[in-house]
């Protein structure tokens, strides 16, 4: 989770004003009893309100929760903030654990499917071999997927690839991400073949 949290501090560091303001009101519009913390029930709501039921999820206020006591502050809000608008929010399929570091996705799923799905595990779930898949799966890592997948798209013809990264800049500029613009470099150089 450090390095997502590490990511999140970078990425609210390089927002504009405006959008910094957007961070804090959304803070402020969970925090119904305005004592500066959000706790598990405000959070919860606030989430089922604007249709996030995916990070409703417990696993991920215990891993926002940096000080474990049970709230979160505003800093601590910035990685909810950072994953919400970079659509970081993956869970392992097979234990449903908020899927913070280094994981395992198949390939197949990430690159060949029209799947939603790209059938993320985490290291204990893919190390220990609990989970059931297809039986030609490939997992690789996301760090090695992420490079895989540049290369798939570097031998994409280049105006497939700049209308790729034309896709991508449009994403950049509504979401302000660029790590997750990378994330979508990478999904999208897939299908570009």
């Amino acid at each position: 989770m450090e390095e997502i949290r590490r990511a999140a501090e970078a990425y609210y560091e390089n927002l504009s004003e405006e959008k910094k303001r957007n961070a804090r009101f959304s803070f402020n519009e969970m925090d119904k009893n305005g004592d500066g913390q959000i706790n598990l029930y405000e959070y919860v709501e606030y989430l089922k309100k604007d249709n996030n039921t995916v990070l409703t999820h417990p696993s991920l206020f215990t891993a926002l929760d940096k000080d474990g006591n049970g709230s979160l502050d505003f800093e601590e809000t910035i990685v909810l903030y950072y994953i919400m608008q970079s659509g970081r929010a993956l869970f392992c399929k097979c234990c449903d654990t908020f899927l913070a570091d280094v994981y395992f996705s198949c390939f197949q799923c990430f690159c060949l499917d029209e799947s939603a799905s790209t059938y993320d595990l985490c290291c204990d779930c893919y190390g220990g071999k609990r989970f059931t898949h297809h039986d030609d799966a490939i997992f690789w890592d996301n760090y090695t997927l992420l490079s895989q997948s540049r290369s798939l798209a570097l031998e994409a013809p280049v105006q497939k690839r700049r209308n790729v990264l034309k896709q991508i800049g449009m994403i950049v500029q509504v979401t302000g991400i660029v790590v997750g613009g990378a994330c979508l470099a990478s999904s999208s150089s897939c299908s570009i073949m």
